[in-house]
C-alpha cells in the first residue's frame, strides 16, 4: 500500500472533438440564430449552448 501520492488513477487521455470549432466562421443556431461552437462546415442541425440545454431538457425523461 505505499503508493505515489502523486500518481493519478483517474486520468483520462484528452480526446479532440471533431466537432468544435477552431475558430471562425462559426455555424449559426438553428432556432435562434446566434454563433454555435461549431464550425460553419460542420453538416447537420447546429444549436448554441442555451438551444442545446432547452432541447435537452423538452426531450429529457421526467420519469
Amino acid at each position: 500500500m505505499n503508493e505515489p501520492a502523486n500518481e493519478s488513477y483517474c486520468e483520462a487521455p484528452a480526446v479532440p472533438t471533431p466537432d468544435g470549432a477552431a475558430g471562425p466562421p462559426y455555424a449559426e443556431c438553428v432556432l435562434c440564430r446566434k454563433p454555435t461552437e461549431y464550425a460553419a462546415s460542420v453538416k447537420g442541425i447546429t444549436l448554441c449552448p442555451v438551444c442545446e440545454w432547452q432541447e435537452a431538457q423538452r426531450t429529457a425523461c421526467s420519469g
